[in-house]
């Protein structure tokens, strides 16, 4: 195993302090903090005119480095193009340094829905990449990737992705937080709830959840008006079984400006559910996400929404989104580094979740 060190850009410093305690938490590495933590080894610095350069403030010749970075929401407050040019810049600089590997986690990946290559546009993802693996980048880390077609974007002998299913570590919470026992899964969620798509396109994921909890599925078939961003016209319904007094869990990749979701849940609301929630990976929270979420929660319509900290959730306060749960990840991510670091296999990490053997013995190893 080659010497490493866990390092980040502005945008997820708190976040990377967080991994390394997790990391920490291993028998192997207990007492290596000094030598794996680099959450200050990059200075960001400013010229006069606006330009940037990144600087790396120790020698790393030689040692990997795990670079965790958001170009989303975060702790910084800095925008989306400050932090790709300083997440760019800092692959440069690493590479400079003679760095070993170079490993980026991006938890989320902000442009990871400009994947079309059918139309006269950029392809947002494409140049991201391309750009990273042009700089130095040799392997790319992130949770629930937007589409399994954006994967195709990779040149494998170029460079590594792994993309990790980080809806498992909301499956495992429902486990631990309202399931609990086997006896509840058989008598209360088997019959009871529901798992429910915010359109055709996400019936996978919903499916997925229907099938790892043995619970019915819902697909809502929406259509969009493509002349506009956001924007819906309709949505259709599609059960096989009545909703009425069931607890419904509408599932996502991630919540942006939540008009998918209002619209849904308006729509399933005349079919009198027991409840319903909104269950998604990524919290991007775009205006007027929060203004809609609180809204539903103040008509009685929604009554959680549990995601998790992949996109900077600090400065929410519980009152603006009502009954938010924020599932933590950091746990996961050091999981990640050290199957990489070790060389060791991540099949434990992606295959698919079973609610019945993880309430048996309660190990995201064991889902």
């Amino acid at each position: 195993m080659k010497g490493f060190i866990i390092s980040a850009t502005r945008s997820m410093r708190s976040y990377a302090s967080r991994v390394v305690e997790s990391f920490l938490k291993y028998p192997e590495f207990s007492g290596l903090k000094e030598e794996i933590n680099g959450v200050d080894l990059l200075r960001a610095d400013r010229f006069a005119d606006g330009e940037m350069e990144v600087v790396v403030n120790t020698s790393i010749r030689g040692r990997d480095v795990v670079l965790f970075t958001s170009s989303a929401r975060n702790e910084a407050g800095i925008s989306v193009e400050e932090a790709k040019i300083e997440l760019y810049h800092a692959v440069d600089a690493l590479k400079r340094s003679q760095a070993g590997r170079i490993i980026v986690f991006e938890p989320f990946i902000s442009c990871s829905r400009s994947d079309r290559t059918n139309r006269r546009s950029s392809v947002g993802l494409w140049v991201h990449f391309q750009t990273l693996v042009n700089l130095g980048m040799d392997h790319v880390v992130t949770f629930q990737l937007h589409s399994d077609k954006s994967k195709s974007i990779v040149d494998p002998t170029r460079y590594i992705i792994e993309d990790i299913p980080a809806l498992n570590l909301l499956k495992r919470y429902l486990c631990d937080a309202y399931i609990q026992d086997l006896s509840s899964l058989e008598q209360i969620v088997r019959p009871n709830w529901a798992f429910c798509s915010v359109d055709a396109g996400g019936e996978k994921l919903a499916r997925d959840f229907a099938n790892s909890f043995g619970a019915s599925l819902v697909v809502a078939h929406k259509q969009r008006d493509y002349s506009h961003a956001n924007t819906i016209e309709s949505i259709n319904i599609l059960s096989a079984e009545p909703l009425e007094s069931r607890t419904l869990w509408i599932v996502d990749d991630m919540i942006d400006t939540a008009a998918s979701a209002e619209s849904l849940i308006r729509a399933l609301a005349p079919h009198k559910p027991a409840e319903i929630n909104l269950i998604a990976v990524h919290a991007i929270f775009s205006e007027p996400a929060v203004e809609r979420l609180n809204a539903l929660s103040a008509e009685g319509l929604l009554k959680r929404v549990i995601v998790t900290d992949t996109i900077c959730a600090s400065h929410f306060s519980r009152p603006e989104v009502p009954n938010m749960v924020l599932v933590p990840s950091a746990g996961l991510s050091a999981m990640v580094i050290r199957a990489i670091i070790t060389e060791a296999s991540m099949s434990k990490l992606l295959r698919p979740f079973n609610a019945e053997i993880y309430l048996k013995s309660p190990s995201l190893f064991n889902s």
